[in-house]
């Protein structure tokens, strides 16, 4: 790296201005809270505010970090979807935590959610499934997802087979829900909500679950 390029990242800041974040702003519960900033990103109409970067640990003890689409949420925690056969399934089965991280750029907010990971149902996991556009369905079929593959025809391949064994009649379930793929919820125990602010005070503020309850404290930025 030369000292020009250096010099450019060394001055890369922005100062945050977008708003405060109070203890009496806070509801009660994290994914109460999380319901209404993902609202206000919503209305703010930022590009795909369900993405999230989500962190497991690697087979090999090193952490491994993806972006993905959190595609359901509720008291109970954050529901993505995803090929069993993945490399972050196989890590997930022998290390059953995450942390899923959003960051809201325009907003000028982050929200950190850490906890356990569980296997949605399959009757879930199909009412996702059969939402999603045709073509969606059939790379669930035809992704072999992390596994190393020849070329890029070798994917085309695999998706003119399978759309000759699943045509697109129209109807939901004319490609079934392969038993390889669905859905995981991240059942979080500490939340932590962050506001920018000018001259990195930022706003911070962590729920902790403790006996069924949540407690609430501001942390130093």
């Amino acid at each position: 790296m030369t000292d020009s390029v250096s010099d450019t990242i060394a001055r890369m800041r922005q100062d945050y201005r977008a708003g405060r974040l109070r203890r009496a702003d806070l509801a009660e519960t994290p994914m109460e809270q999380f319901s209404i900033w993902f609202a206000e990103a919503v209305r703010a109409d930022l590009r795909e505010p369900n993405a999230l970067t989500l962190s497991t640990l690697g087979l090999d003890g090193l952490p491994n970090s993806r972006i993905l689409l959190m595609k359901d949420f509720s008291e109970a925690g954050i529901t993505f979807y995803t090929n069993y056969t993945s490399r972050k399934a196989a890590e997930l089965e022998a290390s059953p935590g995450a942390s899923a991280l959003f960051f809201w750029e325009e907003l000028e907010r982050q929200v950190r959610l850490r906890g356990r990971v569980e296997k949605t149902s399959r009757e879930d996991s199909a009412a996702y499934f059969f939402t999603r556009p045709y073509e969606s369905r059939i790379g669930a079929w035809v992704s072999t997802q992390s596994v190393v593959i020849p070329n890029r025809a070798w994917l085309d391949l695999r998706t003119e087979e399978f759309r000759a064994k699943y045509p697109d009649t129209g109807a939901p379930d004319c490609v079934p829900l392969p038993d390889f793929w669905g859905g995981y919820r991240l059942v979080p125990t500490t939340v932590e909500f962050w506001q920018g602010q000018p001259g990195r005070k930022h706003d911070r503020f962590l729920y902790t679950q403790t006996n069924g309850t949540w407690k609430i404290e501001r942390l130093s930025p």
